[in-house]
C-alpha cells in the first residue's frame, strides 16, 4: 500500500461558546516541511501542534490553518486609544484649517493613525477549550490521511498500468531479438562471403570474433534483470508502506537496463519498443515524487 505526499483535510468543533475549525493542506516534499497559522493566544503551543502533525503525517509540506471563533462574550480582538484618537481628530483640523484644505475622511483618518488601534492578544481561555482544539486538530489530520491513501491507491493503479505497459514491449523485444540477431549475423555472411573466397583466411578465428560480437550485442542478461526490476516494484507498491524513495531507485534501475537494452540493440523496430517503455517509466518516475 502506497500514500500520496498530496492531501487535504478539514475538521470542526462546534459547542455554545465557540467555534474551531482546522484545515491541513500537504504537497510532496523530502522531509516534514510545516507551516502553521494559528490564534496568537496558542502560540506556546506550537511545539505541542508539531509533536500531533508529526505523529500522523511522516513528510511533505503540510499548511496547517487553525481558527477559533468565540460566539459568547462582547470583547473585542482590538483595543482604541479615545484620547490618542481625539488628539488626531484636533490636529488634521487645525492642519487643514491652516492651509485651506478640506480633511477628507476624517475618522478614517484618524482611525488608522499610529497606535489609535492595537491587537489583543488573548491567552488561552482554558484546558478543555485546548483540548477541543487538540482533538479537531487530530480528526484534520486522520482526514488529511484518508485522502492521502485513497490518492494513493489511484496512483497505484496508474504505476501497474504503466508496468503492464513496459512488459507488453519487452515481450515484443523478447519476439524481436532473435529476429534481430539472425538479420544480423546474414548481413555479416553475406558481406563478408566474397571476400572469404577469394582470400586466405582463418575460419575458426572468424567464428570466435563472429561469436565475441554477439556477446556484445547480446539482450538476454538485461531482459532477465529489466523482468527482476519490475516484480520487485510490484512487490513493493502493492506490499510495502512507506516506500516512496525506494520506488524512485528500483525506478532508476529500470530505466539503466531499458537504456543499455536500447544501445545495444542497434535495431529500429525494437527501439519503437524501447521509446514505449521509457515514456512510460518517465511517467513513473514523476509521479514516484509524491509518494510518501
Amino acid at each position: 500500500m502506497i500514500k500520496s505526499m498530496t492531501g487535504y483535510g478539514q475538521a470542526m468543533y462546534e459547542n455554545d461558546e465557540l467555534i474551531i475549525t482546522a484545515e491541513v493542506k500537504t504537497l510532496n516534499s523530502k522531509f516534514l516541511d510545516l507551516t502553521i497559522r494559528s490564534p496568537r493566544q496558542y502560540s506556546d503551543k506550537e511545539l505541542e501542534i508539531r509533536n500531533l502533525v508529526g505523529q500522523v503525517l511522516d513528510r511533505g509540506k503540510v499548511n496547517l490553518t487553525i481558527e477559533l471563533v468565540q460566539k459568547a462574550g462582547v470583547d473585542l480582538p482590538v483595543s482604541f486609544n479615545h484620547e490618542l484618537f481625539q488628539s488626531y481628530v484636533l490636529k488634521y483640523q487645525e492642519m487643514g484649517e491652516r492651509s485651506g484644505v478640506e480633511v477628507v475622511d476624517l475618522f478614517k483618518l484618524a482611525l488608522q493613525s499610529p497606535n489609535v488601534m492595537t491587537s489583543v492578544v488573548e491567552k488561552s481561555s482554558s484546558e478543555d477549550e485546548w483540548n477541543s482544539l487538540k482533538s479537531t486538530i487530530h480528526q484534520a489530520l486522520l482526514n488529511c490521511d484518508k485522502f492521502r491513501i485513497d490518492e494513493g491507491h489511484s496512483l497505484q493503479e496508474k504505476f501497474l498500468s504503466n508496468v503492464a505497459i513496459i512488459r507488453k514491449n519487452l515481450e515484443q523485444v523478447k519476439v524481436l531479438d532473435p529476429i534481430r540477431k539472425e538479420r544480423v549475423r546474414g548481413r555479416i555472411r553475406n558481406n563478408f562471403k566474397d571476400w572469404l573466397e577469394e582470400n586466405s583466411f582463418d575460419q575458426n578465428r572468424f567464428e570466435q570474433e563472429l561469436i565475441y560480437y554477439f556477446e556484445k550485442i547480446d539482450i538476454t542478461e538485461e531482459i532477465v534483470r529489466l523482468e527482476m526490476h519490475l516484480n520487485y516494484f510490484e512487490k513493493n507498491l502493492i506490499e510495502e508502506v512507506n516506500q516512496g524513495k525506494k520506488l524512485g531507485f528500483i525506478s532508476q534501475e529500470i530505466g539503466r537496463e531499458i537504456n543499455t537494452i536500447g544501445s545495444k540493440a542497434n535495431d529500429a523496430e525494437m527501439q519503437q519498443s524501447v521509446v514505449i517503455m521509457k515514456d512510460e517509466l518517465e511517467k513513473i518516475k514523476e509521479q514516484a515524487l509524491n509518494i510518501l
